[in-house]
């Protein structure tokens, strides 16, 4: 028999309070279309983003995480010393070692919360909120910060027709805390390893030569994407209702990641989701922010009282690996 003390952790876990960062510079289509030959329109009907936001010099991803974690800390009604873990999630941090979650468990007065990065592109966020149930569940923390941040104006080829005009800077994030009923549904996960090709960084670090190459930019097949994610993605998210045991009919809102209104079309279409379910946009005017995308369409949607507190939303994200994470939660 194991001499080990079970855990003492909370029945469930929920989130409690959310928050986002948009930088201050906001960047329209024609701005893109100064380096690229293409125009407003095609780039509105291929993708729905009419603008994004670009980060400026201190505009850091720590700075932006700092600044969405102190209103998800204000919206969950807690303090900062109550955090007891801090998961980030970026590709977009550039140092490989200490993870920016280290410095932002700091610098937001966190009793040496135990901090640590992530990198599953578009899907961290639903990675960091599994991790954080786990934390809760477990008992190894109360509360536990998700972020979601990225500045992929870094990481952008402006004269990349395919992809210039996709990507804007943020950060979003929440604070899982204890729950006494299910508020956070199994997560449906996975990843594509043999499709990794399709989302990629141009140039490796190690294999940079600023004399010869391009800064690393993200660069991707788009038709291949987006195959993937209408129809592979909208199974994902069936699953993920399915095992929250729930029906579409049961929904309030649903929040996919931000990569592309054509691809938010087309799964509401094949989900035949009701015409109560509201749905995420904010692809719109926040462009693609990988990591970020759902925390921020999240924030905007009960920031504008198009969603409320206790609604039932299906979250889903997915993106380079190519990695999926789907579930279903109940909105702080």
């Amino acid at each position: 028999m194991s001499k080990i003390r079970p855990s003492k952790g909370a029945p469930y876990a929920r989130i409690l309070g959310v928050g986002g960062y948009r930088p201050t510079r906001v960047v329209p289509n024609e701005v893109i279309l100064e380096t690229i030959d293409s125009s407003d329109e095609w780039i509105r009907s291929r993708s729905g983003i009419q603008t994004r936001h670009w980060a400026n010099d201190e505009e850091t991803v720590a700075a932006m995480s700092i600044e969405a974690s102190g209103k998800a800390i204000a919206d969950a009604g807690i303090s900062a010393e109550q955090i007891g873990g801090v998961i980030v999630s970026t590709v977009s941090h550039f140092k490989q070692t200490p993870a920016v979650a280290t410095e932002i468990a700091d610098k937001l007065g966190t009793d040496k919360a135990a901090a640590f990065d992530i990198s599953a592109g578009c899907a961290g966020f639903g990675y960091g909120l599994t991790l954080a149930k786990g934390m809760i569940v477990e008992g190894s923390a109360e509360y536990v910060l998700v972020i979601g941040v990225e500045r992929l104006s870094d990481l952008t080829d402006l004269e990349d027709r395919a992809t210039a005009f996709l990507f804007g800077d943020g950060a979003g994030a929440v604070v899982v805390g204890p729950s006494q009923e299910p508020a956070i549904g199994p997560t449906v996960w996975g990843s594509e390893g043999d499709k990794s090709e399709t989302i990629k960084q141009t140039v490796a670090w190690n294999e940079y030569d600023s004399a010869t190459d391009k800064f690393p930019a993200i660069t991707q097949e788009g038709q291949a994407v987006f195959r993937w994610a209408v129809f592979e993605m909208a199974k994902v998210a069936q699953q993920a209702l399915d095992a929250a045991g729930i029906s579409p009919d049961d929904l309030d809102v649903f929040i996919p990641h931000q990569a592309n209104e054509r691809i938010i079309d087309s799964m509401v279409k094949t989900l035949k989701l009701p015409e109560h379910v509201t749905v995420a946009r904010d692809v719109r005017t926040t462009g693609n922010t990988s990591a970020a995308s759902i925390p921020l369409a999240m924030e905007r949607l009960l920031a504008t009282g198009e969603a409320k507190s206790g609604d039932t939303a299906l979250v889903i994200g997915f993106g380079a690996g190519l990695v999926y994470a789907a579930t279903v939660v109940t909105l702080p």
